[in-house]
């Protein structure tokens, strides 16, 4: 009998919450069969059999929450056998295959896959088969307009109105749906009169609670908030999407800049793009690559996806990056290289409309930058009092590695940076 356990998928996973069977108990399983869909605490992944052999138990449902290496399922190594005649099946070159209670090997692949007809897989993000799964709408029949014929949820929009071939057989949700009745609170025999209703948490959420707690709790904040004037790169960026447009190139945003704004202050501060491990901890490490990691609300909740060597990169580089990540967040997509690696984060709630706020750090990062909105303001030039544009930055910082002091001189270099937007497109 061979243990499939559950595999460890991102470097910060502790856990992972089955999200989907893709089989079920009696069901033959063949080497590269999709078997699990396990969500993390980044993202929502799916695993392939490495061994082959018939799925005899199937230890935790949908939903449940498992810990890395607690075994999921059970595998009989023995093969189903198949009416006719048959070519003997090679010996399996894994030992986990012949061993009492070994664990089963797992691979993990990146976008949801189902068979066509012909052989041929389908490719669809995770999203894409949820929402396939709940309107009835066959995978087989879609064309994909993503990269390599991937469908994605624009692909289904139509579809969505008018309905699709169904599949044979029933589907199953990929998560249980909560009663949209209101239940009772636990405790007394009365009525919570409050009329609360109970929303499960997602395997994300629950991680975002726990690290985010973990964070506020264990590493000594400070903030340092500073006020930039940026009348010149909002006048720069205008310009600069005005002559982007005429070129049919796409145009970049104000977080655009203050990415490579802040990507070029951390090389000249590099102190402050540094990690440190805990307490017990004899060293920090100050990277000497620049991965800023941009906090992004999409609606499976906040993710962090990480661009690599920002102060390397162009504006419209980063801007592109950015786009196709934020792309990639909204179909649960990301991969969990696309989410490790970094070495600060910032975080915009500008486009909100929010002016000042404070962010908590994402360990074992050292720093993280707060960015409000562009806002015209009364602001003294010379002698004159004159409407300028100006945003707020506040810097969160782990006071066990950064100073006040050095925090002053980042934000004071980065204000600088944005005054003079001319240094940041050079």
């Amino acid at each position: 009998m061979i243990q499939i356990t559950m595999p460890r998928l991102s470097d910060t996973m502790s856990e992972g919450a089955i999200s989907t069977w893709f089989k079920k108990p009696g069901d033959q399983v063949d080497v590269g069969d999709l078997l699990v869909e396990i969500e993390t605490d980044k993202t929502t992944m799916e695993v392939e059999a490495y061994d082959a052999g018939r799925l005899t138990a199937i230890l935790h449902p949908e939903g449940a929450v498992v810990p890395i290496g607690a075994p999921i399922a059970e595998l009989d190594g023995a093969e189903v056998p198949t009416p006719g005649p048959a070519e003997p099946a090679p010996v399996p070159t894994s030992t986990a295959s012949t061993t009492e209670d070994a664990p089963a090997k797992t691979r993990v692949v990146d976008h949801a896959v189902e068979p066509r007809p012909d052989g041929e897989r389908v490719l669809a993000t995770p999203l894409v088969r949820s929402i396939a799964r709940e309107h009835d709408i066959d995978l087989r029949t879609v064309t994909g307009s993503g990269p390599g014929g991937r469908i994605t949820k624009v692909d289904l929009t139509g579809l969505l109105d008018t309905g699709a071939p169904s599949r044979t057989g029933p589907t199953t949700p990929a998560v249980a749906v909560p009663d949209p009745a209101p239940r009772p609170a636990q405790g007394s025999g009365d009525t919570d009169r409050r009329d609360p209703q109970e929303v499960p948490l997602s395997q994300v959420r629950r991680v975002i609670a726990r690290r985010l707690a973990e964070s506020s709790r264990s590493i000594p904040h400070f903030t340092v908030t500073a006020v930039a004037d940026v009348e010149e790169l909002t006048s720069l960026r205008a310009q600069l999407n005005a002559r982007l447009a005429a070129s049919g190139r796409g145009k970049v945003s104000v977080n655009d800049l203050v990415v490579r704004a802040t990507g070029l202050a951390l090389r000249r501060h590099p102190d402050v793009n540094a990690s440190y491990r805990g307490d017990d901890a004899t060293t920090s490490y100050i990277h000497r690559r620049v991965n800023i990691g941009v906090a992004v609300a999409s609606p499976h909740g906040l993710v962090v996806p990480v661009i690599e060597d920002v102060d390397l990169k162009t504006v419209t580089q980063l801007g592109i990056e950015t786009k196709r990540l934020v792309t990639l967040a909204d179909d649960r997509a990301l991969t969990p290289a696309q989410m490790s690696g970094g070495t600060f984060t910032i975080s915009n709630l500008g486009m909100f409309g929010v002016e000042e706020f404070t962010a908590i750090i994402n360990p074992p990062e050292a720093a993280i930058l707060a960015v409000g909105a562009t806002r015209r303001e009364a602001a003294i030039v010379g002698d004159e009092v004159t409407a300028r544009h100006r945003m707020r930055l506040t810097l969160s910082a782990d006071h066990r590695i950064i100073d006040g002091a050095l925090a002053a001189q980042f934000l004071q270099t980065l204000t600088g940076l944005l005054k003079d937007p001319w240094t940041v497109l050079a």
